[in-house]
């Protein structure tokens, strides 16, 4: 219960041949076990997407099926949800794919070999553009401000109390 002043040594003797014996098993069985299957939406585009059995038919607290019926329907819906949604993709993807992929296609080239230059040729004639519009409204927007400016400046506003 006091204050102990002995330092207690723990060490495993062990011969160099046994150590390496006991380690060979190790690393033969250094195979993956489980392999992840990649993620199909990495971006995380479609969460909405992600619905379970759970999101759909809950039951409140106070009442309750009896759990093979819960279980049974529970097995029904999933399967159900998988194979619609794999008739449906091997129905749908190939030509959906197909569609999307000349959509963007398109779409890409207008971009590129249209709106771009088009783009680029306003940036370029932009400040000749300017300087012509700034003399255009030098020379007939200015004297009008100027000369609305003389008038209402000779204006004198008093104010008198009834």
């Amino acid at each position: 219960m006091g204050l102990e002043k002995e330092k207690l040594d723990t060490s495993i003797i062990m011969d160099e041949d046994e150590f390496n014996r006991s380690i060979e098993p190790i690393l033969s069985n250094k195979g993956k076990v489980y392999t992840a299957s990649p993620d199909r939406d990495p971006n995380d585009l479609n969460p909405h997407l992600k619905v379970g059995f759970e999101d759909v038919i809950a039951e409140p607290i106070s009442t309750h099926s009896f759990d093979r019926v819960w279980i049974g329907s529970h097995a029904t819906f999933e399967l159900v949800k998988f194979g619609f949604y794999r008739l449906l993709t091997t129905l749908l993807a190939v030509p959906v794919a197909f569609i999307l992929g000349i959509v963007f296609g398109v779409l890409s080239c207008v971009h590129i070999w249209v709106v771009m230059p088009m783009i680029q040729s306003f940036m370029m004639l932009l400040p000749s553009i300017q300087i012509v519009w700034r003399s255009l409204t030098d020379i007939l927007v200015a004297p009008l401000f100027h000369s609305m400016g003389k008038i209402l400046s000779s204006i004198q506003v008093k104010a008198t109390e009834n």
